[in-house]
């Protein structure tokens, strides 16, 4: 099975966006030469807590860094871009960095209720002209001319980088499957119907100039430790910084485990925690690898992302390193130093 990372350059306690650059940059690094099959970073705006507004700039300079896995965006949010400059910019990729590019794309919002606003010059983006979007993107990307313009993406080369649908319900994994793309489950926002969303697109997969069989993957929150006590202690972090967020947003950098265990939780609040639990897996190396394993067959796929989100940043580091061991990836027995 294929281990991966998604990273959402989360800006720690203490730290700042520079910081969470400088960290992404060296985890990327890290997953590197543990052996993790692709890295992908995220687009989010106006946010004190998370520093990638930018993920095809980002996946450049980490594809400058790293020497083997797999960089891409997870993801562009299309709606707000023009196809044919996003097929452009990942040719530009794909030719520096040839068959290590992947193309993640959405279609949420990114951020506050005006980010749509600022990003389309004062008008809401159409989310009905998502799938003609992605089609357009497609033709683009395989040197086709959709509109008959007399035009192409450029530069054009041998090989394009794959698109993968980001989603979290049915409708995207319906739009995948009639497109004929490559399509992502992100468990970690959306704990429920994911299976069901996966079948759909299984069942429904029509071949396309980018592939002839569906391919899939699902995302999720990780928290690994030596213990179980401690992967509890780091995690407690994160059931904050998610309880915050679905509460109106996280409002500063994400907060400590310290944090977390002074905190004065409702009982509301202590049941909503319970409930976000099963968009994770926290726990020993032993635990972690059970779960991963077992959600790969719930949804019948052979790759999982996991997104750790745990300070200090040497806990994240020694989380992924604890999983590349499990699951004994290539480079798990390597020294690793950042």
């Amino acid at each position: 099975m294929k281990i991966s990372v998604l990273d959402q350059s989360p800006i720690l306690s203490g730290m700042t966006p520079a910081d969470a650059f400088q960290q992404t940059t060296e985890l990327a690094k890290v997953a590197d030469q543990l052996g993790f099959h692709r890295f992908w970073v995220a687009e989010h705006h106006s946010t004190k807590s998370l520093a990638g507004s930018s993920p095809e700039i980002l996946a450049t300079h980490l594809a400058s860094q790293t020497e083997q896995i797999r960089i891409g965006t997870g993801g562009i949010l299309l709606p707000h871009y023009s196809p044919y400059k996003i097929a452009e910019v990942f040719r530009v990729l794909e030719t520096l960095y040839p068959g290590r590019i992947d193309l993640g794309v959405g279609r949420a919002p990114g951020g506050v209720p005006n980010v749509n606003l600022a990003l389309n010059r004062g008008q809401l983006p159409s989310i009905e002209d998502y799938p003609a979007q992605l089609s357009e993107l497609l033709s683009y990307l395989y040197g086709e001319d959709p509109h008959e313009m007399g035009i192409y993406a450029s530069p054009k080369g041998e090989h394009s980088p794959p698109i993968w649908m980001l989603g979290s319900s049915g409708t995207s994994a319906r739009v995948a499957s009639e497109l004929g793309v490559s399509y992502s489950f992100a468990h970690f926002i959306n704990g429920h119907g994911g299976a069901r969303a996966m079948r759909r697109y299984h069942d429904y997969f029509q071949p396309s100039v980018q592939q002839e069989a569906p391919c899939g993957n699902v995302s999720i929150f990780a928290v690994c430790a030596e213990t179980d006590e401690h992967a509890e202690f780091l995690a407690s972090s994160l059931d904050l910084a998610i309880l915050k967020i679905e509460q109106g947003g996280l409002q500063q950098n994400f907060p400590t485990p310290e944090d977390a265990l002074h905190y004065s939780y409702t009982m509301f609040e202590e049941q909503q925690i319970q409930d976000n639990r099963n968009r994770m897996v926290v726990g020993s190396p032993e635990k972690v690898k059970q779960e991963i394993e077992d959600l790969a067959h719930y949804y019948n796929v052979d790759e999982v992302i996991i997104n750790t989100i745990v300070s200090p940043f040497e806990d994240r580091v020694k989380s992924y390193q604890l999983i590349a061991e499990a699951f004994q990836l290539k480079g798990a027995k390597r020294h690793v130093s950042f």
